[in-house]
């Protein structure tokens, strides 16, 4: 199953990509959300290699979820496997430079299933696709345009005083 939302940003694809790849904000929204997370490499900086343990609840179950950075591209993207109980996705984000201050960011997420549990959760996941999708599209909407309210608020403020 594919899923994919594309949308355009009025901020430079630098700015584009450092937020849209800022996986540090990413632990704390899970972590807020009740999710134990753990950067399995150990180091700092994001590279390929990265790793995460995430542990959450889903449909009244403890889930365990690994996800390795596979592809680092900066500014243009990156690629992140995960793997849960036999359900395998590959989520690709792109950037795309439309002008100096345009940038199209496209997120792909291909699921597969790998067991007879994950097939019958991704059964699931298909039926309720458009439902998804409309969710995957309205948070991308709202991230790109809290990208251009923090890029519109930056390139408004002064100088720094010498």
């Amino acid at each position: 199953m594919q899923i994919s939302t594309q949308q355009d940003v009025e901020a430079p694809i630098e700015v584009v990509f450092r937020q849209v790849s800022d996986f540090a904000a990413y632990e704390r929204q899970a972590m807020r959300r009740g999710a134990d997370v753990r950067r399995l490499d150990g180091a700092d900086e994001v590279e390929e290699g990265s790793a995460w343990q995430i542990r959450f609840q889903f449909r009244g179950r403890e889930r365990d979820l690994r996800a390795d950075l596979v592809a680092w591209e900066p500014p243009e993207s990156f690629s992140v496997t995960s793997s849960t109980g036999g359900l395998e996705g590959l989520t690709t984000v792109d950037c795309v430079a439309l002008s100096r201050t345009r940038t199209r960011v496209t997120l792909k997420t291909e699921l597969t299933a790998k067991s007879m549990p994950a097939r019958l959760l991704l059964q699931s996941l298909k039926i309720a696709r458009g439902n998804i999708t409309r969710r995957l599209d309205t948070r991308a909407e709202a991230m790109a345009r809290e990208i251009e309210a923090r890029w519109s608020r930056k390139a408004a403020a002064p100088p720094p005083a010498p």
